[in-house]
């Protein structure tokens, strides 16, 4: 039996009501984020950054990585939820929507707690230490390289450290018998990180689907 389901707009009003609300500076990233047109889609949802930030602030992370930044929204919900002393280390190849995260990580407060490192992601994770230190880390980018990112990034994880993927679900492509490029893409990490050892894991239905994995 199923008990997930489509909240519907009222519902999810409701959700929304009765979570951690987004500040000025995020509601104001938001509106900015949403100008921008089509690709304003890539900005996580207000629910599963106040999840993000609550967990990073559960879990008294100090060593976070993002792989995939865009304007920086995700990139404010983990900065806060860093323990004291706490970095935030962001991947993304664009200097565009980039400069529009760092003008609201100022504005936030939380850009002293950020590095930004603008390089192909594979890049700057094969360039970290290979000991296991990642608290947490969130994988939100390009969906063809989301299984290399994950390989970077497990062996690098503490033990009990956590993973969160972001569009699982690709709008539903992952169940379509005719699915899109990044579907097809999306569905293959699935099914590569359900047979992984390495790692425990539980799909939730937080926005567009989101893994949450675990190092054992």
């Amino acid at each position: 039996m199923t008990k997930t389901g489509n909240t519907g707009p009222e519902l999810y009003d409701y959700l929304l009501a009765h979570s951690l609300q987004p500040d000025e500076v995020q509601r104001e990233l938001i509106e900015v984020t949403s100008a921008l047109g089509g690709v304003s889609s890539m900005q996580i949802a207000p629910d599963q950054g106040a999840f993000m930030t609550l967990l990073a602030k559960v879990m008294g992370v100090r060593n976070v990585i993002e792989v995939g930044t865009f304007t920086g929204y995700s990139a404010i919900c983990l900065a806060r939820g860093l323990a004291d002393g706490g970095r935030l280390i962001c991947c993304d190849v664009s200097e565009e929507w980039t400069g529009i995260a760092r003008e609201y990580w100022r504005k936030a407060g939380v850009a002293d707690r950020i590095d930004l490192r603008i390089a192909p992601a594979l890049e700057t994770l094969r360039a970290l230490p290979s000991d296991p230190l990642i608290d947490l880390a969130f994988i939100d980018a390009d969906k063809p390289g989301y299984i290399g990112y994950w390989e970077e990034l497990v062996p690098r994880m503490r033990p009990g450290g956590v993973i969160l993927v972001d569009n699982i679900f690709m709008s539903g492509q992952v169940v379509s018998p005719e699915p899109t490029v990044s579907g097809m893409a999306m569905r293959e990490f699935n099914d590569h990180a359900a047979a992984d050892e390495r790692t425990e894991l539980v799909v939730l239905s937080i926005a567009d689907g989101l893994t949450f994995a675990r190092k054992r």
